[in-house]
Parts: structure tokens; C-alpha cells; sequence
């Protein structure tokens, strides 16, 4: 899996590179089939704002933003929003998959009454 961390408007420090990236490779706890995280930290007028685009196989991102007074924060906010979503879709890909047929509802058929006693 690929990291990539970025900044705009400002610049980070070790440290919190550092921080950045263990919490992005966090994600991989949640979901194994992650191919890249993208980590775009900008810094504002009066904090940090962290973006983090995340893409698994199969075509799907998941996306989130947010801000924060200080990078840390920004981050943990952000990755809390990305587990959400990672997790959400993870349980509809193992759990309902092929559960139900196009129309939305399961084809189950009614019981069959009981045959009449012959007695």
C-alpha cells in the first residue's frame, strides 16, 4: 500500500509527518484492500485542514475533511470519518452480497398449510 503525504500553504514537521502517516496506515486495520492513502494537510488562516483521499480495489474512494487547530487534530478528526466509512462499506461488501435479488426484497416463499388429518 501506497502513503503519500502532502502539504499546501505551510509546511510540516517531522513529527507530525510522522504522526500523519501512522495514523493513515491505521486504516488497513479496518480494510486490507486499500491501494493508496493520500494525506493533503493545508494550513489555514487559523489552523490545518487535513484531507484524506482513500482508494480500495474495485474503483471505490472514500473521502473526508476536516479542520482542527493543530494537524493532530485535524487528523484524528478526519480519520475518525474515513473509519466510518471504510467500515460501512466493508460490511456491506461481506455481508450483503448476493443477499438479496435486484428488486430489494428476498424471495422467500409462504409456509404451506398443513394437510387436513384423515382421521
Amino acid at each position: 500500500m501506497h502513503i503519500e503525504i502532502s502539504t499546501r500553504h505551510g509546511t510540516l514537521t517531522a513529527e507530525h509527518q510522522t504522526y500523519l502517516r501512522e495514523k493513515a496506515e491505521k486504516l488497513t486495520h479496518y480494510f486490507d484492500r486499500l491501494m493508496q492513502i493520500e494525506v493533503h494537510a493545508e494550513h489555514i488562516k487559523h489552523g490545518w485542514q487535513v484531507e484524506i483521499l482513500a482508494t480500495a480495489e474495485h474503483k471505490h474512494d472514500f473521502v473526508a475533511k476536516e479542520e482542527g487547530p493543530t494537524p493532530e487534530r485535524a487528523m484524528d478528526a478526519c480519520i475518525h470519518k474515513v473509519e466510518q466509512q471504510v467500515r460501512r462499506y466493508k460490511e456491506r461488501v461481506q455481508h450483503h452480497h448476493g443477499a438479496t435479488p435486484q428488486g430489494g426484497t428476498s424471495a422467500t416463499l409462504p409456509p404451506l398449510p398443513e394437510p387436513p388429518d384423515p382421521s
